[in-house]
Formats: C-alpha cells, sequence, structure tokens
C-alpha cells in the first residue's frame, strides 16, 4: 500500500543546507507483528521506486523469500528522487515552484539520515533485515553506521563502501552528457530529455557489458550496414527511462553516489570502521559487475566482523542484481537457516 509521511521540521543536510520540511512517499506490505521483529527494509537503486513488489519480483512477493504474510515489509522513495519523496520537482513552500537543478546537493548519508524520521513515525524499534542493491546498499551500509543496533540483519548486493574513480568516471559522462543538452538549463518540466536518453545509454553499458550484449544484441543478419539491433536498443532504453524519470533527479542522485565514502568527517580507516557493524550480514557480488565489481564487496566481507560473502554467477553485469532474484533468494534462505531465523512470531 502507497503512502506519504510530511516532516515538518528542518532537516539539515551534510552540505550545510537545509529543508524546511520533507515529504516521504512510500510502500508498506503486510503487517507489523506484536513482538516488532517482522521489519524487512528495503532501499532501492538509482532510478526505481518505493513499489519494491514491483521491481524486485521474484524476491518480494506471496509465495517469494520476503512474504508479506510473514514480514512487514517497507521501502520508501528515496530522498532526490521523482517519485514523491522531496526533491528536485517538489513545489517549495517558499517560492511555490520547483527548485529543478537549484535543489541542494545531497549525499548519501542525508538519504540515510531521513529515513530515520520515517523509521520513528512508523513506530519501527529495530529492523529484522536491512537490504540493498548498489546505491540503496550505499545508503544501507551509511544508516547502519550511524547506528550501530538499527538491524539484527543486513543483506548488501552489488555495493561498496566508497565509490570508485571509475564509478565516478561514469557518472560524469552521464552528467555531460545530460547538460550537454541545452535544454537542461532552462530549469523547466520538460528540460534535459534528450540528454537523458544519451546518460541512459551511458549507464546501460557499465549496467551490463561485452559479453551481455554479444550474447543478447548481436546481429544475426551478416549484411547488415545500418539499423544494427544494439544500436536499436540504446535508443529504446534511452527513451524508456525519459517516459518514467526525470534528468534533474537522475543529476542529483549521481552526485550523491558520487559522495559515498563512510570515512568522510571521521578520523578512522575504513577498515575500522567497517569492523564496528555487528549486525549479521550477508555480501553478495555479481560475477560479471564491471560497475561494482567484487574487490568491492570482498573489502567489505573482510572487514564486518560477522558477514558472509557470496558471489552470484550471472551474464547480466550489475543488472545481475535485479534479474538473478532466484539465486539471490537462494543466499538469503541459506543466511537465515543458518542464523535460525527463518521463524518470525506472528
Amino acid at each position: 500500500m502507497k503512502h506519504t509521511y510530511k516532516y515538518n521540521k528542518h532537516f539539515s543536510l551534510e552540505s550545510r543546507s537545509s529543508f524546511s520540511e520533507l515529504k516521504f512517499t512510500y510502500h508498506t506490505y503486510g503487517n507489523l507483528n506484536a513482538a516488532k521483529n517482522n521489519v524487512v527494509w528495503v532501499i532501492h537503486a538509482l532510478t526505481a521506486n518505493s513499489d519494491v513488489f514491483d521491481w524486485w519480483k521474484g524476491l518480494f512477493g506471496e509465495n517469494e523469500v520476503f512474504n508479506p504474510k510473514d514480514y512487514f515489509i517497507v521501502c520508501a522513495n528515496n530522498l532526490g528522487s521523482c517519485y514523491g519523496t522531496t526533491g528536485p520537482l517538489s513545489i517549495t513552500k517558499e517560492t511555490g515552484d520547483p527548485l529543478f537543478g537549484n535543489f541542494p546537493e545531497i549525499t548519501i548519508k542525508d538519504m540515510a539520515n531521513s529515513f530515520d524520521l520515517l523509521k520513528d513515525h512508523l513506530g519501527i524499534e529495530r529492523i529484522h533485515t536491512l537490504i540493498g542493491g548498489s546505491q540503496g546498499g550505499q545508503i544501507a551500509l551509511e544508516w547502519v553506521l550511524m547506528n550501530k543496533t538499527l538491524t539484527e540483519n543486513m543483506i548488501l548486493i552489488a555495493t561498496n563502501a566508497k565509490h570508485s574513480p571509475w564509478g565516478i568516471a561514469f557518472n560524469e559522462s552521464q552528467r555531460m552528457a545530460i547538460k550537454a543538452d541545452f535544454s537542461y538549463f532552462d530549469n523547466s518540466k520538460d528540460a534535459g530529455k534528450k540528454g537523458l536518453a544519451a546518460a541512459r545509454s551511458i549507464a546501460l553499458l557499465s549496467y551490463r557489458g561485452y559479453s551481455t550484449y554479444l550474447s543478447t544484441q548481436e546481429d544475426v543478419e551478416i549484411d547488415k550496414i545500418n539499423n544494427y539491433a544494439a544500436a536499436s536498443y540504446q535508443r529504446y532504453q534511452g527513451e524508456k527511462l525519459v517516459n518514467r524519470f526525470n534528468p534533474y533527479s537522475y543529476v542529483c542522485l549521481l552526485n550523491a553516489m558520487d559522495s559515498h565514502n563512510i570515512s568522510r568527517g571521521k578520523n578512522e580507516s575504513m577498515e575500522q570502521i567497517l569492523n564496528q557493524i555487528t549486525s549479521k550480514t550477508l555480501i553478495i557480488s555479481i560475477s560479471s559487475d564491471i560497475l561494482f565489481p567484487s574487490i568491492e564487496q570482498k573489502f567489505l566481507a573482510n572487514y564486518i566482523s560477522n558477514a558472509e560473502y557470496l558471489v552470484i554467477d550471472s551474464a547480466y553485469g550489475h543488472d545481475g542484481f535485479l534479474i538473478e532474484t532466484k539465486k539471490i533468494s537462494n543466499a538469503i534462505i541459506n543466511f537465515y537457516s543458518k542464523q535460525s531465523l527463518t521463524q518470525i512470531q506472528k
């Protein structure tokens, strides 16, 4: 079920800017039990939304590993996005207009901090399982580091402790594509769409990879000299994102991803910081992921003291965390069975 919540107090950002209020759009599924120990909190990735039953089918839903008959499942739209939570398209109380490209810079830590407000509103004291992939995993990691008793279990998929130069380079290439569409600087509702389509094309190269395109987009007809399948696919995916997302939110969220660094503002090493996590943690890599390669998840597993590490074999690159739901479900079931956590008090 879809809900909204408005937080009517100032919310400070790492950038030293602030919001006079925050609005959250979120979905819940199932019911919070009497013991309040059946909460599964999902944090979505870059362009997803709060309806996790729609975009993570095979992992969430009736008869899946995360079943609303057993769990109280919460997924909120991330700060800065365009699906209802405060973002560049939100109408500001001060001016009555959206901020568009003038929306304040937000970070992964800001996004994690915002979820604390919603958690308190929902009366959640502790989370049974916190799960996120990609940018969602970055936010989950920061949230747990802010509150060491937040969750009993954490599942991090295809994510990292600090965004890499490689990832930042891909993000900057996407921002350059968006801003090469000069309509972006119009600060209007319909601006930047051609740039967003080009940015999505760039992103897909990092989400998949050579072998994926070879197996799915190679042309059978050897005499072709134009209209190649791979080219058509890139255009289609670009337009598909344009029809459901917004360039200003996209740039905002890419900037937030680049900011991800769990060491910022701390006097301890990254290794020492990770070692402070006490939640039972499952860390999953996707074998063919070139954007968040397995070395980044291995680093997390090496220094989170109570971590289990697993590689999922997949030909789908980074997108494997959304596609290989059967393999991920089996990994989670096995993780729970080792921890004797499958039985939730009804």
